[in-house]
């Protein structure tokens, strides 16, 4: 099982092993490189823990353990969780600020409890076995167990390609389960039970004014992006040009003893690359920057990002994946600035909900028999976040008043429940069809943690889309690499704070994220605080009219879930003759069908990684004047902040991508 994921944790690996439990762990070393070794036993061996993570309070919480009374060998964040466990049991977690997943056996009582974070930030997965209760930091490991076989949970499937992600404790297979967030799962000789270790609250809200409310955060970011810069390896951050990870950058490199090392990717269209945003935040915090020019093929590297995922894999975590091998060179550590948008409303479609809401006030024959129509004929550019694509939204969203607007929002570029009775063969219809995916939402609308329409939203996609997809994506693409990715956005304290901030202070005249912007203005170049969200994207839309429209082809006519009797060809086919006629912009689905094939060839059937990437090629190879190169990384500098090379830093051209 350990070797089923040595890139999680290259340094060494160690094991305990008694006649009840085996524990098993491989270590990337972080903190106390020399003495943090794992499994760690507790005194007179009664305990033994696992632990994936950082404590990021862990020097407070020692310190009033020691005035309790205990006693420590080692200076790791491992053995305070430990020592922790020893005096409050379980109780202890809450003290904790930090991601972690951790294992504890208590010998005592012969029981074993499983803990995740307070958002999600780490991964743990569990199974029954033929051998028992199993437990790992990745699905690959549980696969090879006896007894755990690669059945696919067809259910989990359906919600997948309406939410993109895989909801509360579902993953692809039948009989594992990933546990949620912020629980604890113990099991013992009778049976499991589990408990939620901390609830969200938006309610009370914070008492001040915007001046006191905004020196508030600035100084609790600081306090907790200074904690995250603990590491005894070589540390950096991600530098996107966003607001989020720019803000990061700025209380990093203030704090830190030594220039920081920071990391930027782009693209060469214009339109998609934020490098000019991110070499202004580099040279004023004087960073040691380090910035590639990327074109990566990404369907060529689909099959490696979905063997790390273990699901499909989203556009978005291409660009985590070919930031984290370019880091991974040099740092073991790296600062990112996940969260901000979840947290803060970052998201045009927090926005757009209003519009929606406007919008549906118009007489409804007026709005489907004459303005749909109209907009049925604004012609679509295939492009990023277009007019027609908007105004598509907005038409379709006024149909569906609370909670119900919010979800289908959520699949309305994917497949929402009426295209997925048209994809899904009549048999496995009648199977999993009752379900519809976008009620899986309303849950979050209605716990009593939020009160506001738009704290809803946020707290939804907290629960839902953060820790079930965008965590997963940044945790094992970075992981991938054996680089170790923190959010100090995410941080619990953090977070605790921007739910109870009024909603006016999150969005305020239609101008997201209000209150980090007026942050940002103390630390950022304004143009950079208030220009629109961009993102890393690619021009998939197009590409997939042009360069990859021989492979899709191929996925339709070779399709493995067609040949399973899941899907239909013809329906498959469809979506692609209207994505290529220009009638429906469809790339969001074509992407998904695609990496579903891929995902269900590799962990399904078994196909090796090399084969998929053989297939892809040999797919693609029709339009090879029209592909680009499949080599990641194709352009470098280097660049300290006055933009002058940086002695000892190389400025390669490529990155470690091995051939099919």
């Amino acid at each position: 099982m350990a070797a089923a994921f040595v890139h999680r944790g290259p340094d060494e690996s160690g094991f305990h092993v008694t006649g009840d439990v085996a524990l098993g762990v491989r270590r990337l070393a972080v903190i106390d490189v020399a003495n943090g070794h794992q499994p760690m036993l507790g005194q007179g061996g009664r305990l033994a823990l696992v632990f994936n993570g950082e404590i990021y309070n862990y020097r407070a919480v020692r310190k009033q353990l020691e005035e309790a009374g205990a006693r420590f060998t080692t200076d790791s964040d491992t053995e305070v969780v430990l020592r922790a466990w020893e005096q409050r049991g379980s109780g202890a977690l809450g003290r904790l600020e930090g991601m972690f997943a951790l294992a504890v056996w208590d010998g005592a009582d012969r029981s074993l409890t499983l803990a995740r974070d307070w958002m999600g930030q780490k991964p743990l997965y569990f199974a029954r076995c033929a051998i028992g209760w199993a437990f790992a930091s990745e699905i690959k490991a549980l696969l090879t167990l006896p007894g755990v076989d690669r059945a696919p949970d067809l259910q989990a499937l359906s919600h997948y390609m309406s939410l993109r992600y895989l909801p509360e404790d579902s993953t692809f297979f039948r009989g594992i389960s990933k546990l949620p967030a912020a629980t604890a799962l113990r099991i013992t000789a009778s049976g499991i039970s589990r408990r939620t270790l901390w609830r969200p609250a938006y309610e009370p809200k914070l008492q001040g004014s915007e001046p006191e409310l905004l020196e508030e955060l600035d100084e609790l970011l600081s306090t907790v992006v200074g904690e995250h810069l603990m590491s005894e390896v070589p540390l950096g951050a991600f530098l996107s040009g966003g607001i989020d990870s720019s803000l990061v950058v700025a209380y990093a490199a203030r704090a830190s003893g030594t220039p920081l090392r920071t990391f930027s990717i782009g693209v060469h269209e214009g339109e998609h690359s934020e490098l000019p945003w991110a070499r202004q935040v580099a040279r004023r915090y004087r960073t040691v920057h380090t910035e590639h020019i990327v074109e990566p093929d990404l369907a060529q590297l689909a099959p490696r990002m979905i063997a790390a995922m273990e699901e499909p894999v989203d556009p978005f975590g291409c660009g985590v994946y070919v930031v984290s091998e370019l880091a991974a060179r040099e740092i073991t550590v790296a600062l990112g600035g996940d969260g901000g948008d979840e947290l803060f409303a970052g998201y045009d479609r927090y926005r757009g909900q209003q519009l929606a809401e406007v919008y549906s006030h118009l007489p409804r024959p007026l709005r489907h028999l004459v303005l749909r129509r109209l907009i049925r004929l604004v012609p679509d550019s295939f492009g990023y976040n277009t007019l027609a694509s908007r105004l598509r939204w907005i038409d379709r969203m006024a149909d569906f008043r609370g909670w119900e607007r919010y979800a289908q929002s959520a699949a309305f570029l994917r497949f929402p429940h009426a295209r997925k009775a048209a994809l899904f063969t009549e048999s496995v219809w009648r199977e999993i069809g009752r379900a519809e995916s976008e009620k899986l939402l309303e849950r979050y609308f209605s716990d009593g943690c939020a009160e506001s329409h738009l704290d809803r939203m946020l707290h939804a996609d907290c629960m839902t889309r953060l820790a079930d997809h965008l965590l997963t994506i940044a945790d094992k693409m970075s992981m991938a690499h054996s680089l170790e990715l923190r959010s100090p956005l995410l941080d619990r304290r953090i977070a605790a704070f921007a739910m109870r901030l009024p909603p006016h202070l999150k969005v305020r005249n239609r101008r997201s994220k209000y209150i980090l912007r007026r942050l940002a203005e103390r630390h950022l170049p304004r143009e950079l605080s208030y220009r629109p969200k961009q993102g890393f994207s690619f021009p998939l839309a197009l590409w997939l009219r042009g360069a990859l429209r021989p492979m899709m082809q191929r996925v339709v006519d070779e399709s493995r879930l067609v040949d399973a009797g899941i899907f239909r060809r013809e329906a498959m086919q469809r979506l692609a003759d209207e994505h290529w006629a220009g009638t429906d912009d469809h790339n969001y689905r074509l992407w998904m069908l695609f990496n579903i094939e891929i995902f269900w060839r590799h962990y399904i059937e078994g196909t090796p990684v090399e084969a998929l990437e053989a297939w892809i090629a040999e797919s693609t190879s029709t339009a090879a004047s029209a592909v680009v190169v499949p080599a990641p990384v194709v352009g470098a500098v280097c660049m300290a902040a006055d933009g002058s090379p940086v002695a000892g830093l190389r400025g390669d051209s490529s990155l470690s991508h091995p051939a099919p």
